[in-house]
């Protein structure tokens, strides 16, 4: 199989660039892979990719890697596309789908990215890699790099979630915590490269992560048929997800594999403790201020200052969407009462999405009739400290009062 890849193209000025070289940003802003769609059209077509295996390889000619270059895998994707009648009627819908990114091997929707990611750095012969973290996106480099045999570092706020913390550990990464914010980490990070040799895999600072991301677009829109649904809730923290579903839509669009003309409405969601780009979305600002002193329990939105906000504005806009905050404080009640009525592993960045599909139903910006998908970008499990428990004690086993049991 031949590399379809012609190009990188600066996200801020169309500024064409190599893609056979390491390449980072450009004017401190990300970088797009662009792709000869009329070779892909050629080569492939949707009836041959439902012949493949059900991971995220089956979508190898809009990858970024050279046909010789074997992936670095522990088996990631397809991932559940599950219908949610209860929570529907919970939230005013008829019609909601559950996407469960929960079920890829490290737990998140970052297996993704990172695979890509760490699949592109062995390519370019790259032998150590940092990047910084608020959990899942540090766990998930730790284990690919662990596979691949490079070595990590990951530098997380000091209040990330332990589990986040021990899966970084137990996958041999040198771990270090900070007092501060992602943001803090990523300065870091940053100012490391040079002395300490290591490639930096922050968020859309290298532009392979936004195309591991780009395949849950391509796998909803296989799921469906190849028809796309009216509205995309996306928990958005760096905001790859969405980015990278918004390019997978147009180059479907592109490659004539889509049944109808119909875009799905991208609706960015945040927490009122870190809202960044509701702000500049509200504000009709391409490029988001920084959050002050950022605070939520859906760690993987606790970004306050995005390097990629005007794509996300971009995608928002282009599709007709909105950006949305929700209450902090309502976020670990939707995220159990979630749980309790579907048994999916919702995680607190998901339950913000209900929150905001129940206040944009109300708001009637959201039809009841409308097909609506909400992303579950991890899973619930690595996330044990907004779930406190209050447990009873039988004392004694032997004699059990059971009409105490309710």
């Amino acid at each position: 199989m031949p590399s379809f890849v012609t190009h990188l193209e600066a996200a801020i000025d169309g500024t064409r660039l190599p893609h056979d070289v390491i390449q980072t940003m450009h004017k401190d802003r990300p970088l797009w892979v662009r792709y000869d769609l009329d070779a892909v059209r050629r080569a492939v077509d949707p009836q041959q990719i439902a012949m493949r295996p059900p991971t995220l390889w089956r979508y190898r000619e809009l990858l970024p890697q050279p046909d010789d270059v074997k992936p670095v895998t522990l088996g990631e994707g397809m991932t559940p596309l599950l219908p949610a009648p209860r929570l529907g009627e919970e939230l005013g819908l008829v019609d909601l789908w559950i996407k469960d990114e929960s079920q890829l091997p490290t737990g998140s929707f970052k297996s993704r990215g990172l695979a890509m990611a760490i699949t592109m750095a062995g390519h370019y012969g790259i032998s150590r890699v940092a990047i910084p973290t608020a959990g899942n996106a540090g766990g998930a480099l730790a284990a690919y790099a662990a596979r691949a045999g490079i070595e990590a570092f990951v530098f997380m706020p000091r209040d990330t979630p332990v589990i986040n913390q021990m899966e970084c550990v137990a996958a041999g990464a040198k771990v270090y915590l900070v007092n501060g914010l992602i943001t803090d980490c990523g300065a870091i990070v940053r100012k490391g490269t040079e002395q300490m040799g290591w490639f930096d895999c922050s968020t859309l600072k290298e532009p392979y992560r936004l195309e591991g991301k780009k395949t849950m677009g391509l796998e909803l829109a296989e799921q469906f048929e190849w028809q796309l649904p009216d509205v995309i809730l996306y928990p958005t923290g760096g905001g790859t997800g969405l980015i990278g579903m918004w390019k997978a839509f147009s180059e479907l669009r592109a490659l004539g594999w889509l049944k109808s003309e119909k875009t799905p409405r991208m609706i960015a969601v945040q927490s009122d403790g870190c809202a960044p780009i509701p702000l500049a979305f509200d504000a009709g600002d391409r490029f988001a201020r920084p959050w002050e002193n950022a605070c939520t329990c859906a760690s993987g939105l606790r970004v306050p200052a995005a390097v990629g906000d005007f794509m996300i504005l971009d995608a928002v806009r282009e599709s007709g969407g909105l950006a949305v905050a929700v209450p902090e404080s309502e976020i670990v009640e939707a995220m159990r009462s979630a749980i309790s009525a579907e048994g999916i592993s919702f995680c607190p960045e998901a339950a913000t999405c209900m929150l905001a599909a129940r206040k944009l139903v109300a708001q009637r910006r959201i039809a009841r009739d409308q097909r609506v998908v909400l992303f579950n970008t991890g899973a619930a499990i690595k996330y044990v400290e907004t779930m406190p428990l209050d447990l009873p004690t039988i004392d004694n086993p032997h004699a059990v009062d059971y009409t105490a049991l309710d």
